[in-house]
């Protein structure tokens, strides 16, 4: 049976750990001192970055936020451990990501970046060494998910889409931690110098939308994707738990353990 870790149990963890037949992983998820989630049998717990690491897990999902990226990465790199980064907007910081870099040369461990709740950014990256590039990536979600943010603003979106944010890409990774992700992954496929992002609340939103539009000598294109909110966080799309899942598999199966 393949061990796996986990760093965090919420929303995205147990959606990743129903993805997988019980009796083929054993997972192990590194908590908070005091955290007391329901946990189904196949889950185990540790409260020490060091216990985590002894069980020499052969992956490690970080699904947890950006703090814990900066927590915890790291020593599971040096360690020689791979880990799947799902807060993608922790490598705003230049510090953090020379630190990650450095910590998977000297562990021989390679840190994974999915896609989250995108596609096309094969795209971005072939047009990153073009000078001209310019892309502009637009979240854009019904109010409910913006209900905390309007409030201290003291805006409403009742009538019409309102723009929280609009500027650099670590910035809005700053600001919004925890649900701008995407953004992120979309700076870092292009370069953040050539990225602009907007926040947009909009009522007329189906869903979680992400929309970008590229401009380059290559050509132009507007990409559009529409996600069902997570039925427990309507921040976040569900298909991030799933290109997390999809993520962890393509690394079982370099790794022959699937």
């Amino acid at each position: 049976m393949v061990t796996l870790g986990l760093i965090g149990y919420g929303t995205i963890a147990r959606e990743i750990v129903s993805a997988f037949p019980q009796g083929s992983v054993r997972w192990v998820a590194l908590l908070r001192e005091g955290a007391c989630p329901a946990l189904p049998p196949n889950v185990g717990a540790v409260t020490q970055l060091d216990a985590l690491i002894g069980i020499r897990p052969m992956a490690v999902v970080e699904a947890a936020g950006q703090e814990a990226v900066a927590a915890y990465v790291p020593a599971l790199l040096e360690a020689g451990i791979p880990t799947v980064i799902a807060s993608v907007g922790a490598l705003s910081d230049p510090g953090l990501a020379a630190r990650l870099a450095g910590a998977a040369r000297n562990g021989g461990a390679r840190f994974v970046l999915p896609s989250g709740a995108l596609g096309g950014l094969d795209y971005l990256r072939a047009i990153a060494a073009l000078p001209d590039a310019r892309v502009r990536y637009t979240s854009r979600k019904p109010p409910a998910a913006w209900a905390a943010e309007l409030a201290t603003l003291g805006l409403s979106a009742d009538n019409g889409a309102v723009t929280l944010f609009e500027g650099a890409p670590a910035e809005a990774a700053k600001l919004y931690p925890r649900n701008l992700n995407a953004a992120f992954a979309v700076a870092l496929a292009a370069g953040p110098d050539k990225v602009t992002v907007r926040v947009v609340a909009d009522p007329n939103a189906a869903g979680n939308t992400h929309e970008i539009e590229a401009e380059s000598a290559a050509g132009t294109t507007f990409l559009r994707f529409v996600n069902a909110p997570s039925p427990d966080n309507p921040k976040t799309s569900a298909l991030t738990a799933l290109s997390l899942i999809a993520t962890l598999g393509e690394l079982l199966d370099l790794e022959g353990h699937r």
